[in-house]
């Protein structure tokens, strides 16, 4: 959606000006949402030790299949978008708009603050990799009052620096990182599919089912919230709709891959994994067993299944730095936060919206003692986001009947879109208060998360009552509203208001 001028004819500098580079493929996008089973490698060893194996399958199944039918709804927005780079947090924004204005800021936070502080809570597992595998000794920590830096955040700020800095490039130059990482995670996720199968030792009475009655149930329901951000993040192949050579047809084949991918993985590795490792040592060592599961399978090859590992948490970093900072960039575009974000370089790069997600990082990864509840929590704000997104895909239908729409879906996915809306609300609730079910976190989380939400909210008033009036009434705002005229050969910054290629 390209931002309107303030008055008077455009100029040739902003028809002109800098925009994303319209430089993906298809097989780009799906390359990004590998995120999805590089995030399941991190979590579905806590998941078979608490459901049983049977309970982890269905709900890990269950949960993709709601994303599979979800992402299919989101093509055909993609397509009535497509020089959005917000994917979904835009989609609520538009179809909202006329009846609730804020809907934009709580989607848009939303979904930016968990993609975006993925890359410190993935940094901080990579640094504890390294440590843990390479150097043990490495025990050394110093701090700085509140701030703490030890071995494992260091490696995890140095990682964090060089995937900004090939960001700052441009997502092109980044890709050759995604489809290195891509790679690496496919090996593992290929061996632990087939190989349980194929080494004659896979039994089915490993398998249990511990999930009874109505305890079972909310059992389910807060799995299916902390399940969320790994099942339904193949959304992203659709915050990148303006970067795809062919919008309409790339952005809705890269939604399609990488759902029904994902659904054949999230069924596939934990039936295989816990018939061929057993629950109970699963439950012992959830996290790393692995790589005891790996040297079994193929002899040995420690090292090498720690570098997969590190490789597939690379790949969640990239994802999440390029979409977060796409959304954040998106919001000062088209009003949702403060302009100073809505800025591209003249390479297309939206350079201060990765600055911010640099800052942001940085800080989690030295100052916050849990950033990986931080996360989590961050799952009330990224359902919330899909259930506005899915409700405008239906009110969209109705206000805007004639709005051009390279797919349409048949008229069934309106009522299919409003229930799907109201599962995840119930999700939503139940899981966001569930924390004595899993112990994945606590009000303090909560807290944070809200607070998240209301910051966004507050950015979003000030944007609309001083910036955008300053800008109408030609008070001191009004400068950054229009592109600075500069002398040839020196390009500058250019303002949320210039039009998008």
């Amino acid at each position: 959606m390209s931002a309107a001028p303030l008055s008077g004819p455009r100029t040739p500098e902003e028809d002109v000006a800098p925009a994303l580079p319209k430089r993906m493929r298809w097989y780009d996008g799906f390359a990004l949402s590998l995120t999805m089973p590089a995030a399941l490698v991190a979590s579905l060893g806590g998941s078979i030790g608490g459901l049983g194996a049977w309970g982890a399958v269905a709900l890990w199944a269950t949960a993709m299949v709601l994303a599979a039918v979800t992402n299919w709804i989101y093509t055909e927005l993609a397509a009535m978008f497509p020089e959005s780079s917000g994917g979904i947090a835009h989609y609520a924004t538009e179809g909202w708009k006329r009846r609730a204005p804020v809907v934009g800021p709580l989607a848009s936070f939303g979904y930016w603050f968990p993609w975006t502080t993925a890359l410190s809570v993935y940094a901080g597992i990579v640094g504890s990799l390294v440590q843990a595998q390479w150097f043990p000794e490495q025990r050394w920590s110093l701090s700085f009052g509140p701030f703490e830096l030890g071995f494992p955040i260091l490696v995890g700020l140095g990682v964090i620096v060089l995937l900004f800095a090939a960001a700052m490039v441009g997502l092109h130059a980044a890709m050759w990182v995604v489809y290195v990482t891509g790679g690496m995670l496919l090996v593992p996720l290929l061996v632990f599919m087939a190989g349980p199968f194929l080494s004659g030792e896979w039994d089915a009475s490993r398998l249990h089912w511990n999930l009874h009655g109505a305890a079972g149930l909310h059992e389910a329901l807060v799995w299916l919230y902390i399940m969320a951000w790994t099942c339904f993040c193949v959304e992203v192949c659709a915050t990148f709709a303006p970067e795809y050579r062919d919008t309409v047809r790339d952005t809705s084949r890269a939604l399609r891959a990488g759902a029904l991918f994902g659904l054949g993985v999230f069924v596939l590795m934990p039936l295989a994994l816990a018939g061929y490792v057993g629950e109970e040592r699963i439950a012992e060592d959830p996290t790393t067993f692995y790589v005891g599961a790996f040297q079994d399978l193929i002899g040995g090859g420690a090292d090498l299944m720690v570098v997969f590992l590190i490789g597939s948490l690379l790949l969640i970093m990239v994802t999440g730095l390029a979409d977060g900072s796409r959304v954040l960039y998106t919001m000062g575009v088209e009003g949702t936060t403060i302009r100073q974000f809505g800025v591209l370089n003249k390479r297309g790069v939206p350079v201060r919206a990765l600055v911010v997600a640099l800052v942001l990082n940085v800080l989690t990864l030295t100052l916050l003692k849990s950033p990986l509840a931080i996360i989590v929590a961050g799952n009330l704000g990224y359902i919330l986001t899909h259930v506005l997104a899915l409700s405008a895909f239906a009110l969209l239908r109705r206000d805007r009947p004639d709005a051009i729409r390279p797919i349409r879906l048949p008229a069934v996915f309106v009522p299919v879109a409003w229930v799907l809306a109201a599962v995840l609300s119930v999700i939503l609730v139940v899981g966001a208060t569930g924390f004595s079910v899993s112990g994945y976190g606590g009000y303090t989380e909560l807290a944070v998360a809200i607070g998240v939400l209301a910051v966004g909210v507050a950015l979003w008033l000030y944007r609309t009552r001083v910036q955008d009036r300053d800008v109408i009434s030609g008070g001191p705002a009004a400068e950054d509203a229009v592109p600075a005229r500069t002398a040839p050969g020196h390009p500058e910054e250019v303002s949320p208001t210039t039009k998008l290629r």
